[in-house]
């Protein structure tokens, strides 16, 4: 009798305990039912900033789910970026306007599907003065849109700027066809971008100068985008020699011209014709040409009305008609510095010259320099590289 209320006492111990661990038993999921925690989002710059740098990359990250979603949007626009392949991450691509307040929006979804939205906002540096493009060659008015295989793409400011790596970053030229080439820094108002090599024929080429908001010094901005759309010619290249005193011009590989020619007499330095790569800068049909440094009444003195003139430095040279000096042309050097030509030679050739076409002389001790005009093919491409802030590199594609 003893022993059986013994063991009854345990059998209802051991019931006891049974129950207990039951009560606190997590139930098991439902068949098909997912939990999973929520998607952190993180953004910088962090949530109301103030002065940041109009360069800061802005990124939002997922961690926990992927974006389905960002804006960051300010008084001038939205800030464009980019999503990554794998979802999680999104940067923008561009640079943000100085003086604005952009509101950073987001939809991110974790692994099980469940939305979160967030929102932030920061403040950019403001700008105690912009800069601007002040002259972009070629241009339609002044050179045309179709241009010649040597014709640089020429940016001149309205003001000095100091951040030229930053204004490089910013300048993406696009070709149709592969070019390599690098911009070159004459000084701190002046950038300009060449090829290598000539730029092949009929590449069609586009600037886009993404400079709004662009750091170009202390507390100085880029005022605005420009985008330029220029096409190249056909290939035409003119030699010439002032010893053997002809112009022979090429186009696309095949001589289609030869002209005599007299270059400049020398005996005084500024009266030999450069040598040098010259580009065709200007076709005039009436140019009024003086004397350098001599004025009415002095020894040397001229003022001469000329026509069909192509201008092809800075310093006062042309190639043009020069009925005076036809005996001359082809056996001798007369002329004050120009490549004179018969007019029916400089009719001809103004009719079929892009501005931009390279015009060599070679055969004068007094050579082009590098600033005489566009000599920009005066320097060799490790010279052309010294002034180059982001160095050489191909062109992106143009779709056309």
């Amino acid at each position: 009798m003893g022993r059986l209320a013994v063991g009854s006492a345990g059998l209802l111990a051991l019931s006891l305990l049974m129950a207990c661990s039951t009560e606190e038993k997590v139930p098991q999921r439902a068949a098909g039912s997912t939990s999973a925690p929520d998607v952190v989002v993180a953004v910088t710059p962090l949530d109301r900033s103030g002065n940041v740098p109009t360069d800061k990359t802005v990124v939002v990250a997922a961690h926990g789910g992927t974006l389905k979603n960002v804006r960051v949007a300010g008084k001038q626009g939205e800030l464009p970026g980019v999503i990554s392949a794998d979802g999680t991450r999104w940067r923008s691509n561009r640079t943000a306007r100085p003086g604005t307040t952009y509101t950073v929006t987001s939809l991110a979804v974790n692994a099980a599907g469940r939305e979160k939205r967030t929102t932030s906002t920061f403040s950019t540096v403001k700008a105690a003065k912009t800069f601007d493009i002040a002259q972009l060659t070629p241009s339609k008015d002044y050179t045309g849109l179709t241009v010649g295989v040597g014709m640089p793409i020429m940016i001149a400011f309205d003001q000095p700027v100091t951040d030229r790596v930053s204004i490089e970053r910013n300048l993406t030229v696009r070709t149709s066809k592969p070019v390599h080439g690098a911009w070159h820094w004459f000084d701190d108002q002046h950038v300009d971008f060449r090829p290598d090599e000539y730029w092949p024929a009929h590449t069609r080429v586009r600037l886009e100068a993404r400079l709004a908001g662009v750091r170009g010094g202390e507390g100085l901005y880029g005022k605005r985008d420009v985008t330029l759309d220029f096409k190249i010619g056909r290939s035409q290249i003119t030699k010439g020699s002032t010893q053997e005193h002809v112009l022979h011009v090429v186009r696309d590989g095949k001589r289609v011209r030869s002209m005599p020619m007299s270059a400049g007499k020398g005996g005084v330095w500024k009266y030999y014709t450069t040598s040098g790569v010259h580009l065709a800068m200007s076709r005039e049909p009436v140019t009024i040409m003086t004397s350098p440094g001599i004025g009415p009444g002095q020894s040397g003195y001229y003022r001469l009305t000329v026509y069909n003139t192509v201008r092809i430095s800075n310093s006062g040279e042309y190639v043009h008609s020069a009925p005076w000096s036809v005996g001359s042309q082809g056996n001798s050097n007369v002329s004050h510095g120009c490549v004179n030509v018969s007019p029916a030679n400089a009719k001809w050739f103004i009719d079929n010259t892009l501005i931009g076409d390279p015009i060599i002389i070679t055969g004068s001790p007094r050579k082009l320099e590098p600033t005489n005009g566009w000599g920009h093919w005066q320097e060799n491409w490790k010279q052309w590289l010294q002034w180059s802030s982001t160095k050489d590199g191909p062109t992106l594609p143009l779709d056309i």
